[in-house]
């Protein structure tokens, strides 16, 4: 599970061991035994937040003006799309 720095506490990484899952978040700097952690799939942290970012620039999505959940999911794929034509025309 990827998580963010915030929560790299050690009742977090616990209970998510006890869960069978993987923690990925970097330890605090200042700790005495820091633990390893997958640093590729922590940089693809990033790349999600700001999906969600661009996504929440939909006023139609941040403020959920849909009352079907087939509305709303089909306006996400609409946005998704629209997100992957502008990435696909920046140089």
């Amino acid at each position: 599970m990827v998580m963010d720095r915030a929560y790299e506490g050690d009742e977090t990484r616990q209970l998510l061991l006890s869960l069978e899952l993987a923690p990925v978040v970097p330890p605090n700097p200042r700790r005495l035994n820091p633990w390893e952690y997958d640093r590729e799939l922590y940089k693809k942290r990033n790349e999600v937040e700001r999906l969600f970012r661009r996504l929440k620039a939909f006023r139609r999505i941040f403020s959920r003006f849909d009352k079907l959940d087939v509305m709303f999911t089909a306006f996400i794929h609409l946005a998704l799309i629209f997100d992957a034509l502008l990435y696909l025309n920046t140089p």
